[in-house]
């Protein structure tokens, strides 16, 4: 039974409370910590680099969370602005609202790098200040035809690749080398300075594709067709973009990257963003297996708080707190360094999944 029109749409509760309970498994370094203790080349150790950002060249799970993250946005986009849209007069006051949120959230993102450096930094690399513009690009065009956004989003994407083939700047013209392509200059031009890891600040161009693809799916899912075409729809779309994005990096022409998000890798990971989509829509607001989906979704409904917990107080003291416990007790038990570090990571993780359900039972939803 489709419930898309008369009851919250349980898929995306699910989806968004996943992606963020992953996001808190790494702030607690539990992905460090399993690739650390693994065998070196052994499946297990495989499995754990799954959770790590591929180096360059190449497309991990791990590389999918971010995508996820900005397509789910563009989603619950959908359904929030269309319940305030049925009064016109209202249109003024979700416009400004949507522009204050964006503000917080770069805001937000520009701290949490000041954090991460104990000093007052100017760095434009995080997931909410990329987020903060791919939000506002998407809400700008949600009201025109789904075409007319389909063909901006490619645009956005075409535009980018152009940029990195042919911007001609001495120093910054080799397209797929890490510091010497266009966005590493732009971020010389920003902020002075060049992300040692590569990462650019104009990501968000491209990846607004992420959200709008996100928009785009949504209206699919608030339409009046039968769930089976909604998911054929999300499905084939999925798979296109993925066969395209595939192709691109197979065939040398444009390589998957993520830390520069090039064409393929934002083809490949919209891909798989709607379908994972249509899989979660599948399982759960259709076939109803929906006996779990609670553990995963209260995470959710508090997403921006217990990430910028995670990132701050959670980061920077929780997971030492409690290792003065877990590890004071383990070792006291003849547990071994890697044991004590594995344990301290999943009570944190615990810990942290409580505060959300705590926040949860109470009725306590931080929204900005």
């Amino acid at each position: 039974m489709d419930t898309t029109t008369n009851k919250r749409l349980l898929s995306l509760d699910f989806f968004r409370g996943l992606t963020m309970f992953l996001l808190v498994g790494e702030s607690t370094r539990l992905y460090n910590y399993w690739t650390e203790i693994a065998p070196e080349n052994s499946l297990i150790f495989h499995l754990g680099e799954q959770f790590h950002h591929h180096a360059w060249n190449g497309l991990r799970f791990w590389d999918l969370i971010q995508p996820f993250f900005m397509f789910i946005v563009g989603v619950a986009m959908v359904f929030s602005v269309s319940k305030r849209t049925k009064y016109p007069a209202k249109r003024k006051k979700i416009t400004t609202h949507i522009v204050k949120r964006c503000i917080i959230l770069f805001f937000f993102g520009v701290i949490l790098h000041c954090g991460y450096k104990q000093a007052l930094v100017w760095e434009l690399w995080n997931v909410l200040t990329q987020l903060s513009v791919t939000i506002l690009i998407a809400y700008l065009i949600i009201e025109l035809p789904i075409k007319i956004q389909l063909l901006i989003s490619i645009g956005l994407i075409i535009l980018t690749e152009l940029l990195y083939r042919f911007s001609g700047i001495e120093g910054f013209d080799q397209p797929f080398v890490k510091g010497e392509n266009f966005g590493s200059f732009m971020d010389m031009v920003l902020m002075g300075k060049i992300n040692s890891g590569g990462w650019v600040a104009i990501n968000c161009i491209p990846t607004a594709a992420h959200t709008i693809w996100g928009v785009l799916a949504g209206k699919v899912l608030q339409s009046d067709k039968i769930p089976g075409q909604k998911i054929k729809t999300l499905v084939l779309f999925g798979i296109a973009a993925l066969i395209l994005g595939y192709f691109l990096d197979f065939s040398g022409f444009t390589p998957i990257i993520k830390r520069i998000c090039t064409s393929s890798f934002v083809l490949a990971s919209g891909g798989w963003c709607l379908v994972a989509l249509a899989l979660c829509y599948w399982l759960i607001d259709i076939k109803g297996w929906k006996k779990f989906v609670w553990i995963f979704s209260i995470v959710g409904m508090n997403s921006i708080f217990i990430y910028m917990f995670c990132e701050t107080a959670g980061h920077q003291w929780l997971n030492g707190f409690v290792e003065i416990f877990t590890g004071g007790f383990l070792q006291f038990l003849g547990a071994g360094e890697s044991i004590q570090k594995l344990l301290t990571a999943f009570s944190t993780l615990a810990i942290e999944w409580y505060l959300c359900y705590w926040l949860f039972t109470r009725k306590i939803f931080f929204k900005i």
